[in-house]
């Protein structure tokens, strides 16, 4: 019948060890945060700033308009 070998098990592959890259990547002391280091942090971090400051910023917008007495956004 068939053995799990750990060269079969679900998710194991063959490939190189890249925890020395990744070492060295966040323990370059360059200037950069942690979050903005690896190539595909763009990806992931401008939808959330985008998401973060757009609604702050329509939070406060509607924050104003409804201490001066309107409850709608136009």
């Amino acid at each position: 019948m068939f053995r799990a070998t750990s060269s079969r098990m679900a998710g194991f592959v063959f490939r190189e060890n890249r925890v020395p890259y990744y070492q060295r990547l966040f323990q370059n002391h360059d200037g950069k945060r942690q979050w903005w280091k690896t190539s595909r942090s763009s990806y992931l971090m401008y939808p959330y700033l985008i998401s973060v400051y757009g609604l702050g910023a329509a939070t406060t917008y509607a924050m104003c308009r409804m201490v001066l007495g309107h409850k709608t956004w136009i």
